[in-house]
């Protein structure tokens, strides 16, 4: 079976490229091939070892749209108008081209919102009669009151495994974002705490061409770039404990099982450390109480983190397991 996957890929971000690679490994290993749509098909393809489609090219998404048996949109936080109306527009329109040329398409592990009045009636509209599933209950419940066919999944790059590496109780990573000041400052203030208190910080951005601003904030401390969810998971997996702006990388914590606490920019953080029962604070962010959960290691609650392994698993094999029988109703 021929898998489509379209997302915000080829982009060198860590958190999505994480969730690409948990995906394109799901379907491999269930005998499936995937074809992702990419801002850099070339990159992808020589990566994941798929094919790969440029995500903005017309006639080479429609052209590759037929050959699928079905399209997953997703992961990650694709629905949503904060950033773009345009960024919405896309990823509703090619669901929707999909559904016109006959294929079954899923919204696959994806926060929901925000959306404005206007982007609510874009989603209801465009995934009528399409089955969603949600990573966080918070979307879940978002999707119900949108009148949305709801199933409760979690974020793919859950499942991705650990590698063995040694961990370093001393060592905290904090995971900054550009364009969040008031987190960054504070972020600082706790980063000169901990080293007063002996640990070793380390300062990881997930973006290149993005946080490279951020990084200059924290001159006076190890600091890297890495967009490779590889090496993400290397450093995180090696920490004692992960404070992080960045939902993946409160994500790839718990994959790694490195005690982690986030700082909620944006409701998806909120909804993955609440579901996940991790310590998070809203924006900017309380220096003094992360300090504190770094301090008594307060842990999240691994036992609901297993179930949302569990639930990502599931999630592959409800889509994945079967192929698809017949055609979808266009939708109008």
């Amino acid at each position: 079976m021929r898998v489509g996957v379209s997302g915000y890929y080829g982009f060198q971000n860590a958190g999505d490229e994480a969730i690409l690679e948990a995906i394109v490994h799901e379907i491999k290993a269930r005998g499936h091939e995937a074809v992702v749509f990419s801002h850099n098909p070339g990159e992808t393809a020589q990566r994941y070892g798929v094919e790969a489609v440029k995500r903005t090219q017309p006639l080479e998404v429609w052209k590759a749209l037929g050959t699928l048996d079905l399209l997953l949109s997703g992961g990650g936080g694709l629905l949503q108008d904060k950033t773009s109306s345009l960024s919405l527009w896309y990823y509703l329109t090619i669901l929707g081209l999909a559904r016109r040329r006959g294929k079954p398409v899923y919204v696959f592990n994806q926060s929901l919102g925000p959306l404005s009045k206007r982007g609510e009636q874009r989603v209801r509209r465009a995934l009528r009669g399409v089955s969603c599933f949600f990573r966080d209950e918070g979307s879940l419940e978002y999707g119900r009151k949108l009148g949305l066919e709801v199933h409760l999944g979690a974020d793919p790059a859950l499942l991705l495994a650990p590698p063995p590496v040694e961990r370093e109780p001393n060592m905290v990573v904090l995971v900054p974002k550009y364009g969040t000041e008031e987190a960054t400052a504070n972020l600082h203030k706790l980063a000169d705490r901990l080293r007063v208190e002996g640990y070793e910080v380390v300062i990881l951005a997930l973006q290149p061409g993005f946080d490279e601003p951020v990084l200059e904030k924290f001159s006076s401390f190890t600091r890297e770039l890495a967009w490779d969810p590889r090496r993400v998971s290397y450093l995180l997996a090696q920490a004692g404990y992960v404070i992080s702006v960045r939902l993946h990388g409160a994500i790839l914590a718990a994959a790694a099982g490195t005690p982690f606490a986030g700082i909620a920019y944006d409701p998806k953080v909120a909804g993955f450390c609440r579901d996940a029962g991790a310590v998070y604070v809203d924006l900017p962010g309380d220096p003094d109480l992360l300090a504190s959960a770094v301090l008594t290691q307060r842990q999240p609650n691994w036992s609901a983190i297993e179930t949302m392994k569990t639930r990502a698993r599931s999630s592959f094999d409800r889509v994945l397991s079967s192929r698809p029988q017949g055609r979808v109703q266009r939708s109008r």
